[in-house]
């Protein structure tokens, strides 16, 4: 049985993590790091996190959509296009990076 994929908005996704959190199979990594973000009125200099790398195993999926409703920034979404079918396990990871491709 094929399932509808889960989408990553790359530029709504602000690496809070909570998705990940939120996921009872621990299918989602994230990583990211922290850039300075320019004030001239800060006390202390603020940072953002920043993506790297949001990867989803479709092998240990369990499509429940957890993550895309607890994403505050609406930056996970369903997807029209289906799972691909796989011979090996490796091709069950789908990857997004900071260039916003897959």
């Amino acid at each position: 049985m094929r399932h509808s994929a889960i989408d990553l908005d790359v530029d709504a996704c602000t690496s809070c993590v909570i998705c990940a959190r939120a996921c009872p199979a621990w299918c989602i990594t994230i990583d990211a790091h922290n850039e300075s973000v320019p004030d001239s009125d800060a006390r202390r200099p603020r940072t953002v996190a920043v993506l790297d790398e949001f990867t989803i195993d479709w092998g240990l999926c369990m499509y429940c959509g957890m993550c895309i409703e607890s994403c505050p920034f609406d930056a996970l979404s369903w997807n029209d296009e289906r799972v691909p079918d796989s011979e090996t396990r490796t091709d069950l990871v789908s990857a997004w990076g900071s260039d916003g491709g897959r």
